[in-house]
């Protein structure tokens, strides 16, 4: 029995105990130096809220100065002005610019209900304010088709319901400081719609002010590339389809409201019969010079200096001709008419029309802000400059605020005319003066010559500037193969903005590309990831060849945050991916050991407890039956890398709290890696390791660090095993030599 004694230690519980403490010793250390290193710091919200107070309620020169150079862009850059280097480029760019806004002002203001002069009034008071408070250099401010249609079908809205048909029409420009809300006959066609423009544009540059002045600039990053694409591209298509009576010279009614698109298309097929020659004859032979010279303004735009005018050639040719051959007169074309000369007197916005407006100004405020600072965005980095979003809203708010006091309705960052001022050669927002200037010319003396120019050329002018949104067609092949769900949204947006409505359009793309956002958080990628051999780099095994397992380790990575939405498929997924479901598991263990118990209480009736120590110690020696042998898992640890997670709310710290505990009762534990800060102080706060085991599992900074833990652990416990399986046997033999 000494010899018995003597083989198995000298003292093996005391081994067993300097091993353990051993290995003790060494985890906690880790333990101690992982939370020192990586727990986040306390800040005290109250100390922030008063630092912040302090620097806002601060009121010397300073502080003055700088919040005027703020709102004021222009008192910080002009007096750096070089006139050497800046001026010529910003010169020809404002030149080139202006001469193109001409055309397009006109016809966009067909396309926004509105008689021709309100176009270049837009185009000229946005500019100059746009100068004063941007911070894009680059950015053109005036009139964009998408903002002119959406402008035109609320104003052709309030018509209808004021009673005005579309053959009253009337260009006479009369004083419209009465109210038409009544119908009354102080104010006709053309008076009402631009009272409907102006308190339209009033509420659309008050909300954008408002979303400025709140620093709610981020509500733009919810309008994705695609859904924009989208939305230009659908609402290009209904332009193109609202433009196509004037092209075929058609006196068909205008449609507003779900279907428009297909309702106006069954009336052009329907009075094709009635199509004026004259024009169609015009707008093709227009057509056939703009498009190709375009084409090739864009293809040779590098080696060209700036491009061809081609637009206010076609202009002014086709004027000339439609006033020689009187072509209103003997063809009964449409013309422009009668376009006045000057500025008009102030005039302030029908107050009574903003509660039926206040809807119809919440799309196009954000559309419009949305193109301005997306432009803005993209020719900042381009060209090395900093643009403040929340400002480029401020800015825009008043380019659409102060002018609709002067007859101009509601305006953005115009896409065409930006990029042919880039293009051009701008330095500075001194560009925008030039272009002003331009357009001044043409409102003093210029104007009435247009009046024999054809509705038809200002048609052809809007369908040949919107090709850009129309060549997003060819691109959806090559976004189909980067991201499905982007393609989808793109198509979801384009058809609804086409064929329900604009506004429709663009509500139903927002909703669904937020539905796809969710979509992709609930059912994220989730994998296995391996070892890279000789580094300390854990990659996809799926994605990477060649990558080493970890002996009884499993590392298990799910790519998004952990919330209630994807809370199941977490469990899911993770199941899957280990092969061990925990909860399975320890139901079958419980079964096993149950179905042992009661083998045992059979066999116990049979026999006298004066034989049980020895058939104990027989039983412990022994094997069990293999259908007594409890299930049994591939790994002794479980890493979850949680990378991707942002956040976790409290159902996904629940979801980890039961997945720890369920993978303890089969005996595997349950490591975390690559927590934030966040999500670490969430653990720590929700208890996540427990209350009487705070210091046993760990979130660790790495997966290595988690692996080498592992490693250390399971060495240690192996260790224990077999320090116990030793003192187990010593014990049995001397029980046996006792009986």
């Amino acid at each position: 029995m000494a010899a018995l004694s003597s083989s198995a230690g000298i003292s093996p519980q005391g081994k067993r105990h300097r091993v353990q403490k051993e290995g003790e010793g060494k985890r906690f250390a880790v333990i101690n130096l992982m939370l020192y290193l990586f727990s986040p710091a306390d800040f005290s919200t109250k100390e922030i809220i008063l630092k912040k107070a302090r620097e806002v309620c601060t009121c010397n020169h300073q502080t003055i100065i700088t919040f005027f150079c703020r709102l004021f862009p222009v008192l910080d850059w002009l007096p750096r002005y070089n006139i050497k280097t800046q001026l010529l480029g910003d010169v020809i760019s404002g030149l080139l610019v202006g001469i193109v806004a001409i055309p397009q002002s006109i016809s966009y203001s067909l396309l926004a209900n509105q008689d021709p002069i309100y176009g270049i009034y837009t185009n000229f008071f946005c500019n100059i304010i746009y100068v004063i408070m941007a911070t894009s250099r680059h950015n053109f401010v005036g009139s964009f088709g998408v903002l002119c249609l959406m402008i035109g079908q609320s104003v052709n809205r309030h018509l209808q319901l004021a009673g005005y048909s579309d053959n009253s029409a009337g260009s006479s420009l009369v004083d419209n400081s009465t109210s038409a809300s009544n119908g009354t006959s102080a104010c006709d066609r053309s008076c009402y719609s631009i009272t409907v423009a102006l308190s339209l544009s009033f509420l659309v540059g008050l909300y954008q002010i408002l979303l400025g002045v709140l620093q709610l600039g981020f509500v733009a990053v919810y309008l994705s590339e695609p859904l924009l694409s989208g939305f230009v591209t659908g609402s290009s298509l209904t332009i193109i389809t609202s433009q196509m009576k004037y092209l075929l010279g058609l006196k068909i009614p205008r449609h507003e409201g779900v279907g428009s698109f297909i309702l106006t298309w069954v009336d052009l097929f329907r009075y094709i019969q009635n199509t004026n020659i004259c024009d169609l004859v015009t707008s093709l032979v227009a057509l056939a010079i703009i498009v190709p010279v375009k084409e090739i303004n864009d293809r040779y735009k590098e080696k060209m200096k700036a491009p061809f005018p081609i637009e206010l050639l076609v202009v002014i040719v086709a004027t000339i001709i439609s006033y020689y051959f009187n072509f209103e007169e003997r063809y009964k074309s449409d013309v422009c008419g009668d376009i006045p000369t000057g500025f008009r007197t102030p005039t302030l916005p029908d107050i009574n029309l903003f509660s039926s407006l206040a809807v119809d100004a919440v799309p196009i405020a954000i559309i419009g802000f949305a193109m301005t600072v997306s432009l803005a965005e993209i020719f900042g980095k381009k060209h090395g400059y900093t643009v403040r979003a929340n400002q480029e809203m401020i800015a825009i708010g008043m380019c659409n605020l102060i002018p609709s006091f002067f007859y101009c309705f509601a305006g953005s960052a115009a896409l065409t005319k930006t990029l042919l001022k880039e293009s051009t050669g701008t330095q500075t927002q001194i560009s925008g003066l030039v272009t002003s200037l331009v357009l001044l010319l043409v409102l003093l003396w210029i104007a009435p010559l247009f009046y024999s120019l054809q509705t038809s050329i200002l048609g052809v002018v809007t369908i040949v500037n919107l090709r850009g949104g129309l060549s997003k067609f060819y691109d959806t092949p090559r976004m189909w193969q980067l991201s499905k769900l982007d393609t989808v949204v793109w198509w979801t947006t384009m058809l609804c903005s086409t064929l329900i409505t604009t506004e429709i359009g663009l509500l139903v793309g927002v909703c669904f590309a937020l539905l796809c956002v969710i979509f992709r958080t609930q059912r994220p990628r989730a994998t296995l990831l391996g070892k890279v051999s000789s580094t300390e780099i854990y990659e996809d095994q799926s994605t990477y060849k060649q990558l080493s397992s970890i002996a009884n380790i499993k590392i298990f990575r799910f790519e998004s945050s952990l919330y209630y939405a994807n809370k199941d498929y977490f469990k899911t997924v993770l199941y899957k991916k280990t092969g061990v479901n925990p909860v399975l598991l320890a139901a079958k263990h419980q079964r096993v050991e149950a179905q042992a118990n009661a083998d045992t209480g059979n066999r116990k009736g049979f026999f006298g407890t004066k034989f049980d120590c020895l058939k104990q110690a027989k039983k412990r020696s022994g094997k069990p039956p293999a259908d007594a042998c409890p299930p049994s898992t591939d790994m002794h640890t479980l890493i979850l890398d949680c990378g991707a997670m942002q956040f976790i709310d409290t159902v996904g710290l629940s979801v980890l709290k039961e997945t720890r505990h369920d993978y303890k009762k089969i005996g595997v534990q349950v490591l975390l890696a690559n927590c934030n800060p966040s999500l670490r102080h969430r653990l720590r706060e929700g208890c996540w390791a427990g209350e009487a085991d705070s210091g046993g599992q760990l979130a660790f900074h790495s997966i290595h660090d988690a692996v080498q833990f592992a490693e250390r652990w399971y060495h240690v416990r192996q260790e224990d095993s077999k320090e116990k399986d030793a003192l187990q046997a010593a014990e049995d033999l001397n029980l046996q030599a006792s009986l």
